[in-house]
């Protein structure tokens, strides 16, 4: 059933069929080895990076796009400041869409990855370094190649990617080895991956799965089976004929929701929804997982003309496989996001719900997972950074001499001679003239310079100087203007010869 679109290989959800084992089907997973080799030279990318593809996406004009970079850079600059005071203003600036080329860094802003990753420095580099447990090692390389084979950055066997991925999941495995690897990870790290280095990506990986989807990679699966029913639960409000149908042919929502939820949508949707939803997901976080499924099982099961296509269980999972394009456009898909009722409380609300019930029938969970935080401002409070956890790093470093105290001070001595100067500067002393005429007054002896050769004085500049020299007199040097008094000198100094170089 997998039919590409938009130049990327939509989800074949028949791989998702029992809960049997602790991880999901090996066929879940995209792409051949025959799809991928000898695949790259022919063909173009598009925007995104998928060979061949043809995504479109809302066009957003360059002067906007650059001021909602401007924007995000001074947010970026002051993050704390904005979580805490103005986080309405980040949540709406992440519902337009974070500019692609800022996408990756408020991506690990908004996790907590970039806190994460400051307050434990070498941690990845150690993980890396280790050889890992084999038993997840050979899990792990079978799924790199199923990774979104048509991206440009896994395409390749052995690639670039390829191994970013593999540090990535491994370094997971060693950081958790208590929940080991599940496949449904992959996805995630390869998203990640994608607009971040290995080290912040593993970090980004580490915060979705303790604080935005806890459990949900777990041994058993027992956290992606309560958000079943959790969504289930809340279908029942937002659309009740397509809640009243899944009801009525008893299809249990695991078996259309998992790939959805643990892999958030990444393997869903198309690349420009993928992203918008990402943005809104890591700013508030599960809620907008949940408000996508529900709006697309409202769009396609919320109608009695839909639900006259789909008469059992058969055809509604079959529709449920092939969601109609038109409901997963970017435009489309976010305005409706945006106007589902369902809040971080009603989830809270429903997730107790549901536990009881659980435990009534089921007995206490196996794998108990730390509480969910529901989005960025949360999982700041919960663990307040420290001011140099927030420090941007550059992405392009120079090796710049770093000026030492004994610099900084001659600069701030020269500063300050130079304020002095400008301050000592206002009253301008006359210069004796080097040329003196007989009208002239005669200067002090310490500042009487030797006269010029009578050969350089031409005769008919003689008039001119004097009746200069005649107005000077009357008026008192000390308020002529320092423009004609500078004038003048240049004047007078502009007659020199080669034996008066001393004035020059």
């Amino acid at each position: 059933m997998a039919k590409i679109e938009n130049g990327r290989r939509s989800v074949d959800t028949e791989s998702i069929r029992t809960l049997s084992s602790s991880h999901i089907d090996d066929e879940s997973s995209l792409g051949s080895d025959s799809e991928i080799n000898g695949f790259t030279s022919e063909r173009q990318t598009d925007k995104y990076g998928f060979i061949g593809g043809a995504q479109k996406a809302q066009d957003v004009p360059p002067a906007v796009l650059r001021q909602r970079e401007v924007k995000w850079l001074d947010m970026l600059s002051h993050w704390d400041k904005w979580m805490i005071k103005r986080f309405n203003k980040v949540r709406l600036r992440c519902q337009k869409g974070i500019p692609p080329a800022l996408r990756g860094r408020a991506w690990l802003y908004l996790s907590g990855g970039k806190v994460k990753k400051e307050q434990n420095q070498g941690k990845f580099q150690e993980l890396d370094s280790q050889p890992g447990d084999p038993k997840w090692l050979d899990v792990i390389e079978k799924d790199l190649h199923r990774q979104f084979p048509f991206h440009e950055m896994f395409v390749s066997r052995g690639g670039h990617g390829q191994q970013d991925l593999f540090r990535v999941l491994k370094a997971y495995t060693l950081y958790r080895p208590e929940e080991g690897y599940c496949q449904a990870q992959a996805p995630i790290a390869a998203v990640l991956l994608m607009h971040m280095p290995a080290e912040d990506a593993f970090w980004g990986l580490v915060q979705i799965c303790e604080k935005y989807l806890p459990g949900y990679y777990s041994p058993g699966l027992e956290a992606i089976q309560l958000d079943g029913e959790i969504l289930f639960a809340l279908l029942r409000r937002v659309s009740p004929l397509a809640f009243r149908h899944l009801e009525k042919h008893k299809i249990d929502p695991i078996l259309y929701m998992t790939e959805w939820f643990m892999c958030a949508f990444s393997r869903t949707l198309p690349w420009a929804s993928v992203l918008r939803v990402w943005d809104m997901f890591l700013c508030d976080g599960v809620k907008i997982i949940f408000r996508v499924g529900l709006v697309l099982l409202k769009c396609m099961l919320g109608t009695r003309e839909k639900l006259k296509a789909c008469q059992g269980q058969y055809e509604t999972m079959e529709l449920l496989r092939a969601i109609e394009p038109r409901y997963m456009q970017e435009g489309f898909l976010v305005r409706e996001i945006l106007e589902v009722p369902v809040t971080a409380r009603d989830v809270e609300r429903e997730h107790h719900i549901q536990l009881k019930r659980w435990k009534k029938n089921r007995g206490e969970l196996n794998f108990k997972p730390p509480p969910r935080m529901h989005g960025a401002r949360i999982i700041m409070l919960a663990e307040p950074p420290r001011r140099q956890d927030l420090q941007q790093n550059p992405t392009i470093v120079l090796e710049v001499p770093q000026s030492t105290p004994q610099l900084k001070k001659g600069k701030e001595e020269k500063k300050s001679k130079k304020k002095k100067s400008m301050k000592k500067s206002q009253p301008i002393q006359e210069i004796p003239n080097p040329y003196p005429l007989p009208s002239d007054p005669p200067p002090s002896s310490s500042e009487q310079p030797t006269p010029p050769p009578i050969n350089s004085v031409m005769p008919d500049t003689v008039p001119q100087t004097e009746t200069d020299s005649a107005e000077q007199q009357k008026s008192p040097p000390t308020g002529l203007p320092p423009a004609k008094e500078s004038a003048l000198q240049r004047s007078t100094q502009s007659l020199d010869s080669t034996e008066q170089d001393t004035y020059l």
